[in-house]
């Protein structure tokens, strides 16, 4: 592939923007609240390309893959080169309210790739390593009910991985289920909320707990976290046991049973991890170790999910705009994000998105300007060069 091909994959990746956030908000939530573990990463290469296949949970929100993914990067020093690129689902983004703390285009700047089959196809042709759930969004919507039990894996990643003899690693993540274990899902509501309002499932009660108070949306339990990289597994191999010898137009039949054995393979070793890490999902000592050592270094505020909205979205407008005039200017001057914290705070927090000027809201924009500061397109990776970003298409 070309030097400039390979530019094209970095195009709204934001690395410094990315270095702020972990530094001044994601790292104590992660450190301190969550208290992940990571064990067997010494398997994973410095450079690919290779696929990290992982279990996925959350039943609102991914916060099993933001802890993995900063783990990831700053154990290979936070260098640009060195980030996994995930590719995410769109639909997950699709409204401002479905983004993380609502910041725009959040996905992409933190080194998120629209999950197309073609942009899969590019980055592991770029060489990238790159960070997959094959479950989609039916690992997060499936529950606590359902908890632990693998969703039906996708082909791409078999017939990708195939082509590209780039190894599969499967990486178990365990205690995530707790994260929010209040929530289960129906399946007629989900039908109906992403027929009439494009959003993938409802997780219930916590949806009616989060319309009363918005910051509920991302409210999560202090589970601690530990993520298992497995032994890598040779697609190219798997593939041909099955009879498969072209890849650019494999059986669909016989990808699926390759897929299914994946699936089965890694359900059989995260039922194994859940036994050996899943005996104290939130183990409490560890907790309070943990929030007293944040107490210490003045980051207990920043590590409650209470104010993580807040936080995560004074961040994200900080890089934005000039630094405060004073102490009380930097107190008030992001009064809206109150909003969140109000009771049905959602109203107001949509107004003043429209009312404001940026980096708070959308005044004065352009509708072509706001969708791309939103991140309403599809990003389509090309090789060369990027073809301009098209708008995404609205559901109706």
């Amino acid at each position: 592939m070309s030097d400039r091909g390979h530019v094209s994959c970095y195009a709204h990746f934001d690395p410094d923007y990315t270095r702020r956030l972990l530094e001044e908000a994601i790292n104590p939530l992660v450190d301190h609240y969550f208290r992940p573990q990571l064990v067997g990463a010494e398997r994973l290469p410095e450079r690919g390309p290779l696929v990290l296949t992982a279990n996925h949970s959350g039943s609102a929100f991914p916060y099993d893959g933001m802890v993995l993914d900063s783990l990831l990067w700053r154990r290979d020093g936070l260098r640009t080169e060195a980030k996994f690129r995930s590719v995410y689902e769109k639909m997950l983004s699709q409204h401002w309210w479905m983004r993380p703390f609502g910041v725009d285009n959040f996905w992409r700047r933190v080194g998120g790739v629209d999950l197309t089959f073609d942009n899969f196809d590019r980055l592991l042709g770029h060489g990238e390593r790159v960070a997959y759930y094959p479950e989609g969004v039916a690992g997060i919507g499936k529950g606590f009910g359902r908890r632990y039990q693998l969703q039906p894996f996708s082909t791409s990643f078999v017939i990708l991985a195939a082509r590209h003899r780039a190894p599969v690693y499967p990486v178990h993540i365990v205690n995530a289920e707790w994260v929010i274990p209040f929530n289960f899902t129906l399946r007629p509501v989900d039908w109906l909320m992403n027929k009439l309002f494009g959003v993938p499932f409802l997780p219930l009660p916590g949806a009616i707990f989060a319309i009363t108070f918005p910051w509920a949306w991302y409210l999560a339990c202090p589970a601690r976290l530990t993520f298992v990289v497995g032994e890598p597994l040779d697609m190219r191999a798997m593939v041909e046991e099955e009879g498969e010898t072209d890849l650019a137009n494999p059986d669909r039949a016989r990808m699926k049973r390759v897929a299914e054995r994946v699936r089965q393979k890694m359900q059989r070793e995260l039922d194994e991890n859940v036994e050996r890490y899943g005996r104290r999902p939130y183990d409490i000592r560890s907790l309070f170790r943990a929030l007293r050592r944040a107490r210490r270094r003045g980051q207990l505020g920043r590590a409650l999910p209470i104010s993580w909205t807040f936080v995560i979205n004074r961040t994200d407008r900080d890089g934005r705009r000039p630094a405060a005039r004073n102490a009380m200017h930097a107190a008030l001057r992001d009064w809206d994000l109150l909003g969140f914290y109000l009771p049905l705070g959602w109203p107001l927090l949509s107004l003043t998105r429209a009312l404001r000027k940026p980096p708070c809201g959308y005044r004065g924009m352009s509708r072509d300007a706001r969708m791309r500061r939103e991140g309403q397109f599809v990003w389509e990776l090309d090789d060369p060069p990027l073809r301009e970003a098209r708008p995404a298409r609205q559901r109706g």
